[in-house]
Protein backbone atom coordinates (compact mmCIF):
# COMPACT_ATOMS: atom_id res chain seq x y z
CA UNK A 1 0.00 0.00 0.00
CA UNK A 2 2.89 2.54 0.60
CA UNK A 3 4.47 2.07 -2.58
CA UNK A 4 1.15 2.43 -4.35
CA UNK A 5 0.44 5.62 -2.60
CA UNK A 6 4.81 6.82 -2.57
CA UNK A 7 3.95 6.26 -6.54
CA UNK A 8 1.16 8.31 -7.20
CA UNK A 9 2.48 11.10 -4.56
CA UNK A 10 5.60 10.82 -7.34
CA UNK A 11 3.52 10.49 -10.29
CA UNK A 12 1.60 13.99 -9.25
CA UNK A 13 4.94 15.78 -9.14
CA UNK A 14 4.11 16.16 -12.81
CA UNK A 15 0.91 17.87 -12.13
CA UNK A 16 1.59 20.42 -9.02
CA UNK A 17 4.03 22.82 -9.67
CA UNK A 18 5.49 23.19 -6.45
CA UNK A 19 5.47 19.58 -5.99
CA UNK A 20 9.21 19.10 -6.54
CA UNK A 21 10.28 19.89 -2.72
CA UNK A 22 6.53 18.86 -0.76
CA UNK A 23 6.03 15.31 -2.84
CA UNK A 24 8.73 13.45 -2.51
CA UNK A 25 8.77 14.50 1.23
CA UNK A 26 5.13 13.07 1.78
CA UNK A 27 5.97 9.87 -0.05
CA UNK A 28 8.66 9.24 2.50
CA UNK A 29 7.37 10.17 5.25
CA UNK A 30 4.89 7.26 4.59
CA UNK A 31 7.84 4.81 5.01
CA UNK A 32 7.44 5.69 8.98
CA UNK A 33 4.85 2.65 9.01
CA UNK A 34 6.98 0.50 7.13
CA UNK A 35 9.89 0.88 9.43
CA UNK A 36 8.46 0.82 12.57
CA UNK A 37 5.71 -2.50 11.11
CA UNK A 38 8.05 -4.55 8.99
CA UNK A 39 11.92 -2.99 9.87
CA UNK A 40 14.54 -2.08 7.30
CA UNK A 41 14.17 -4.87 5.22
CA UNK A 42 11.15 -4.42 4.20
CA UNK A 43 11.42 -0.45 4.18
CA UNK A 44 14.46 -0.89 1.53
CA UNK A 45 12.62 -2.98 -0.66
CA UNK A 46 9.33 -0.25 -0.80
CA UNK A 47 12.13 2.61 -1.20
CA UNK A 48 13.88 0.73 -4.02
CA UNK A 49 10.20 -0.26 -5.90
CA UNK A 50 9.34 3.65 -5.58
CA UNK A 51 12.73 4.82 -6.70
CA UNK A 52 12.40 2.52 -10.10
CA UNK A 53 8.58 3.37 -10.53
CA UNK A 54 9.24 7.12 -10.06
CA UNK A 55 11.99 7.00 -12.25
CA UNK A 56 9.85 5.63 -15.22
CA UNK A 57 6.75 7.52 -14.46
CA UNK A 58 6.90 11.00 -12.64
CA UNK A 59 6.98 13.91 -14.87
CA UNK A 60 9.44 16.13 -12.73
CA UNK A 61 12.07 14.14 -12.69
CA UNK A 62 14.30 16.61 -10.11
CA UNK A 63 11.37 15.30 -7.44
CA UNK A 64 12.71 11.92 -8.12
CA UNK A 65 16.02 12.90 -7.52
CA UNK A 66 14.77 14.72 -4.33
CA UNK A 67 13.00 11.46 -3.36
CA UNK A 68 15.81 8.92 -4.49
CA UNK A 69 18.95 11.04 -2.71
CA UNK A 70 16.83 11.75 0.09
CA UNK A 71 13.18 11.82 0.99
CA UNK A 72 12.65 8.21 0.20
CA UNK A 73 15.70 6.53 2.48
CA UNK A 74 15.69 9.34 5.15
CA UNK A 75 13.06 7.62 7.51
CA UNK A 76 14.73 4.86 7.11
CA UNK A 77 17.76 5.50 7.40
CA UNK A 78 17.06 8.25 10.63
CA UNK A 79 15.87 5.13 12.49
CA UNK A 80 18.98 3.51 11.79
CA UNK A 81 21.07 6.42 12.91
CA UNK A 82 18.66 7.16 16.35
CA UNK A 83 19.17 3.76 17.23
CA UNK A 84 22.71 2.94 16.45
CA UNK A 85 24.72 6.15 17.60
CA UNK A 86 25.08 8.75 20.48
CA UNK A 87 22.16 12.01 19.86
CA UNK A 88 25.28 14.54 18.96
CA UNK A 89 27.19 12.03 16.35
CA UNK A 90 23.54 11.15 15.05
CA UNK A 91 22.76 14.86 14.45
CA UNK A 92 25.92 15.36 12.92
CA UNK A 93 25.45 12.44 10.70
CA UNK A 94 22.07 13.51 9.34
CA UNK A 95 23.33 16.68 8.92
CA UNK A 96 25.83 15.44 6.49
CA UNK A 97 23.96 13.22 4.63
CA UNK A 98 21.22 15.90 4.22
CA UNK A 99 24.25 18.23 2.96
CA UNK A 100 25.89 15.70 0.88
CA UNK A 101 22.51 14.77 -1.05
CA UNK A 102 21.51 18.53 -1.36
CA UNK A 103 24.87 18.68 -3.45
CA UNK A 104 24.62 15.66 -4.78
CA UNK A 105 21.41 16.65 -6.05
CA UNK A 106 22.11 20.46 -7.51
CA UNK A 107 25.35 18.99 -9.46
CA UNK A 108 22.72 15.70 -11.18
CA UNK A 109 20.09 18.51 -12.10
CA UNK A 110 22.46 20.91 -13.61
CA UNK A 111 24.16 17.97 -15.61
CA UNK A 112 22.21 14.99 -15.93
CA UNK A 113 18.70 17.16 -15.70
CA UNK A 114 19.89 20.10 -17.65
CA UNK A 115 18.27 22.37 -15.19
CA UNK A 116 19.25 26.02 -15.90
CA UNK A 117 21.93 27.49 -13.91
CA UNK A 118 19.56 30.48 -13.27
CA UNK A 119 17.15 28.22 -11.80
CA UNK A 120 19.38 29.11 -8.64
CA UNK A 121 19.62 32.71 -9.34
CA UNK A 122 17.42 35.34 -6.87
CA UNK A 123 17.67 38.66 -7.57
CA UNK A 124 20.04 38.70 -10.38
CA UNK A 125 22.50 36.54 -7.44
CA UNK A 126 23.44 33.03 -8.26
CA UNK A 127 23.21 32.06 -4.78
CA UNK A 128 23.84 27.94 -4.21
CA UNK A 129 25.16 28.19 -0.78
CA UNK A 130 22.48 30.61 -0.10
CA UNK A 131 19.82 27.77 -1.12
CA UNK A 132 21.63 25.15 0.88
CA UNK A 133 22.11 27.28 4.28
CA UNK A 134 18.76 27.88 4.18
CA UNK A 135 17.81 23.93 3.40
CA UNK A 136 19.67 23.09 6.42
CA UNK A 137 17.56 25.08 8.35
CA UNK A 138 14.33 23.68 6.89
CA UNK A 139 16.30 20.17 7.15
CA UNK A 140 16.49 20.78 11.12
CA UNK A 141 12.47 21.46 10.71
CA UNK A 142 12.11 18.19 8.96
CA UNK A 143 14.07 15.99 11.09
CA UNK A 144 12.01 17.59 14.39
CA UNK A 145 8.69 16.92 12.26
CA UNK A 146 9.75 13.35 11.64
CA UNK A 147 10.76 12.37 14.68
CA UNK A 148 6.99 13.47 16.25
CA UNK A 149 5.30 11.71 13.38
CA UNK A 150 6.85 8.43 14.22
CA UNK A 151 5.85 9.24 17.90
CA UNK A 152 2.41 9.73 17.14
CA UNK A 153 2.28 6.77 15.12
CA UNK A 154 3.55 4.85 17.53
CA UNK A 155 1.55 5.95 20.26
CA UNK A 156 -1.69 6.00 18.33
CA UNK A 157 -1.29 3.61 15.29
CA UNK A 158 1.32 0.80 15.88
CA UNK A 159 -0.95 -1.00 19.06
CA UNK A 160 -3.47 -1.37 16.28
CA UNK A 161 -1.63 -2.18 13.94
CA UNK A 162 -0.02 -4.99 15.43
CA UNK A 163 -3.29 -6.30 17.03
CA UNK A 164 -4.78 -6.62 13.56
CA UNK A 165 -1.73 -8.41 11.73
CA UNK A 166 -0.67 -10.48 14.94
CA UNK A 167 2.86 -9.14 15.10
CA UNK A 168 3.32 -8.63 19.08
Amino acid sequence: MVTAVSTVLMLITGIIPYGTYALPSLAGILFISVVIELGPGWSWSVYIAVSVLSALIAADKEAVLFFILFFGCYPILKAEIEKRTKKIIGILFKFALFNVAAILEFFLAIYLLSVPKSSYTVFGIYAPWLFLIIGNLIFAVYDYAVSLLVISYAKKFHPVISKWFHMH
